[in-house]
């Protein structure tokens, strides 16, 4: 019967979560050593976008890229860990001061968020997809996010809603985001992210080499 056929809409839908569920879990034990995020965000977006056109073995693909993009991976999250621990710092010391002529220097803190944020949802997928240095993957990240604002919207609004029910809603969201939402948004962003890719020829950024 075609229902049991491994062609059948309904299972390749079931394998593909599958799959995304082993990315997420692949994802997370290679997070664990903390210094290790930005390679692993870098493998699972990678696998997300192979995965999307059927290319390749998830394991083999998360583990390829986890390795030829460690050194440039890891060097972009420290970036990202200390720009954004400062500027949380930076807004919490500002909130807390009553006098209102700081209030300036809390905007101005917010409105650096803003950037760091949108660049953040690029800046792996950049590191995963092209060849470029550190300094050059985050100044395209920054000049994505920008010139496709309203890309970089619809993916920080899905990024916000999440966090917003991981911390404010029942714990089983977290739960639910820990143990599968991570490979699930990586999945969804790496369409965003591909559509926004086609935007740049192989002349103008040079790709990744299989």
């Amino acid at each position: 019967m075609r229902f049991f056929s491994v062609d059948n809409v309904v299972w390749r839908s079931i394998a593909k979560l599958g799959q995304i569920w082993v990315l997420d879990l692949l994802w997370l034990l290679c997070c664990l050593p903390v210094i290790t995020i930005g390679a692993s965000t870098t493998a699972l977006i990678y696998s997300c976008m192979k995965l999307h056109k059927d290319e390749g073995h998830i394991l083999s693909n998360f583990f390829k890229s986890f390795k030829e993009n460690f050194l440039q991976a890891t060097g972009i999250w420290l970036i990202y860990a200390v720009v954004g621990a400062l500027l949380a710092g930076n807004l919490i010391f500002w909130n807390q001061m009553d006098n209102s002529s700081v209030k300036f220097m809390w905007i101005l803190t917010v409105a650096l968020l803003i950037p760091y944020f949108a660049s953040l949802v690029y800046v792996f997928a950049i590191q995963a997809k092209f060849i470029h240095t550190v300094p050059q993957t985050i100044h395209y990240a920054i000049v994505m996010a920008i010139k496709h604002w309203k890309t970089t919207l619809q993916m920080v609004i899905i990024l916000g809603l999440v966090l917003y029910l991981d911390l404010f809603t029942i714990n089983l969201a977290a739960y639910a985001t820990l143990f599968y939402g991570a490979g699930a948004i990586a999945y969804i962003f790496a369409l965003y992210q591909s559509n926004v890719f086609e935007h740049y020829s192989p002349k103008d950024e040079p790709e990744w080499e299989d």
